[in-house]
C-alpha cells in the first residue's frame, strides 16, 4: 500500500499539499524573524485582524477569495499602523497595543458575518477549507509566496540588522528602520491573508509561528534555523494531511497540531535549547 496515493489519485489532495508548501516557504520565515523582534504576538493578533476585512468582502460579494482577501488585506494593515501609532504615541510596546486591538478585530468580524451568513460560512472562515483549495486560491497563494520570498531576499541584510541592532542601523540610515518594519508587517499581513483563505483565521497563525519556534530549540545562527523551520513546516503539512485523510480529521487543524506535536518535541530534546541539552550542560559544569 502507497501511503502518499492520495495525493496521486485526488487533484484536492495535491492543491492542498501545495497551498502548505507555498505557505510553508514564506510564512514560515516570516514567523522566525517576529519571534527574534520579540513580536511573536504580533503574528496571532494580525490574523485576527484580518477577519472584519473578510467579513466585509464576504457581504458584498460572498465566499469570494479575491473579494475576501482583499478585505483582509486592508484591515490587517490598518491594525498594524494603528498599533504603529498607539506604541509612538503612548507608553504602551507595540506588543502590547497589538494585543488590545486583536480582540476588538476578532469580535467585529464574528458579528459581520454573523449579520448576513450561516454558522458553517462562519467556521470556514475562521477555520479554513484545506480540503476545498480552488484553483484561484492556489495561485493567488503561489504568486503571494514567490512575491514575499523575493521582497524578502531584497531587504534581508538590513532586516536582520534590524532585527539585532535597531540602533545602529537607525544611526547609520535615519528613517530606514521605520520604513523596513512597515514592510515586513506589510509582509506578514500579505501571509496571513494568503493563509486564512486555507487554513482560516484561527489557524493560519500557527504554520507562521509554530515551525519557526520549535526551530530556535535546534539551532542558534540565523540561516540554520530559518532552514529548519520551514523543514518542520513542509513535515507538519504532509502528515497533517495524510493523517487528515486516513483518520478522518480536520485538515487544517491537523497540519497544526503536527506542528505543535514537534515543537513539544523540541521543547524537550533539541539539541540547541532544549530541555535535556540544558539539564547535560548545567550537569557537566557542576561537574566540572
Amino acid at each position: 500500500m502507497n501511503v502518499f496515493q492520495p495525493f496521486i489519485e485526488f487533484d484536492f489532495m495535491r492543491h492542498a499539499l501545495l497551498s502548505c508548501v507555498c505557505l510553508s516557504l514564506s510564512a514560515t520565515p516570516l514567523g522566525v524573524l517576529l519571534s527574534l523582534r520579540r513580536l511573536s504576538l504580533a503574528g496571532d493578533a494580525l490574523s485576527h485582524a484580518v477577519l472584519p476585512g473578510a467579513a466585509v468582502g464576504y457581504l458584498f460579494c460572498g465566499m469570494s477569495t479575491l473579494a475576501m482577501g482583499i478585505g483582509g488585506l486592508v484591515a490587517g494593515l490598518i491594525v498594524a499602523l494603528l498599533s504603529g501609532l498607539i506604541s509612538r504615541t503612548t507608553l504602551l510596546k507595540e506588543d502590547a497595543s497589538f494585543s488590545g486591538l486583536y480582540m476588538g478585530a476578532l469580535a467585529l468580524g464574528i458579528t459581520l458575518i454573523s449579520v448576513k451568513g450561516s454558522g458553517m460560512d462562519l467556521l470556514n472562515i475562521l477555520f479554513g477549507s484545506l480540503l476545498a483549495v480552488s484553483h484561484q486560491a492556489l495561485y493567488i497563494t503561489a504568486t503571494i509566496s514567490l512575491c514575499s520570498l523575493a521582497v524578502l531576499i531584497i531587504i534581508y541584510r538590513p532586516l536582520v540588522i534590524d532585527t539585532f541592532d535597531s540602533d545602529f542601523l537607525r544611526v547609520r540610515h535615519k528613517g530606514l528602520a521605520a520604513s523596513l518594519h512597515a514592510l515586513f508587517l506589510f509582509l506578514v499581513v500579505l501571509n496571513l491573508v494568503s493563509g486564512f483563505q486555507i487554513l482560516g483565521t484561527l489557524m493560519s497563525v500557527g504554520l507562521m509561528m509554530v515551525p519557526a519556534i520549535s526551530a530556535r530549540f535546534w539551532a542558534n545562527r540565523l540561516l540554520p534555523t530559518l532552514l529548519i523551520a520551514v523543514i518542520i513546516a513542509l513535515f507538519s503539512s504532509l502528515i497533517g494531511l495524510l493523517l487528515s485523510w486516513y483518520s478522518a480529521l480536520p485538515a487544517g487543524p491537523a497540519v497544526v497540531l503536527c506542528s505543535a506535536v514537534i515543537f513539544l518535541f523540541s521543547c524537550s530534546v533539541g539539541r540547541a535549547n532544549g530541555g535535556l541539552a540544558r539539564f547535560h550542560h548545567h550537569r557537566s559544569g557542576a561537574l566540572h
